[in-house]
């Protein structure tokens, strides 16, 4: 399992979680403290984060870190992948893997293959991707929650 954040005009280093499910406790160890916390630092005020409705993004302990952190959370409904951008940005990332000349053999490869290629998405597509929300939220209340073109 990979995690990334992405935001206007930057991203995070791409995160391999290894070792076994992730856990709202390794969440919060592994992604919340050294990725999000930090880029929520760096950006201010404004950042507002974004996740999807996992289990472990929903645990109480991710909750009460967030709270403390006074991190602002974008909610939105479940089952709509239509409104985070960054899936978009995971079908790219998955699209440019297959695209390799040698597909990935190992395990190893792998994650080398995702780190090079998460690093080399260019980041005017992921600025679009975001800019692109307001169009996305305003196609979900046109069509009453149903399926977009997004």
């Amino acid at each position: 399992m990979i995690w990334g954040g992405i935001s206007i005009g930057g991203r995070t280093d791409l995160h391999i979680i290894r070792n076994g499910t992730l856990t709202g406790r390794r969440y919060a160890d592994e992604i919340l403290q050294p990725h999000v916390i930090p880029y929520a630092g760096a950006i201010g005020d404004s950042f507002v984060f974004q996740d999807d409705n996992a289990r472990p993004h929903r645990a109480r302990l991710v909750e009460n870190m967030l709270e403390a952190e006074t991190i602002q959370r974008m909610e939105f409904p479940a089952c709509s992948p239509d409104l985070n951008p960054i899936e978009h940005v995971w079908d790219m990332l998955r699209r440019r893997i297959a695209a390799r000349p040698r597909p990935p053999a190992t395990v190893r490869d792998l994650e080398i293959a995702l780190l090079e290629e998460w690093n080399s998405i260019p980041q005017s597509l992921i600025d679009n991707f975001i800019a692109s929300m307001a169009n996305r939220c305003a196609a979900v209340l046109a069509v009453r929650g149903d399926h977009t073109s997004y």
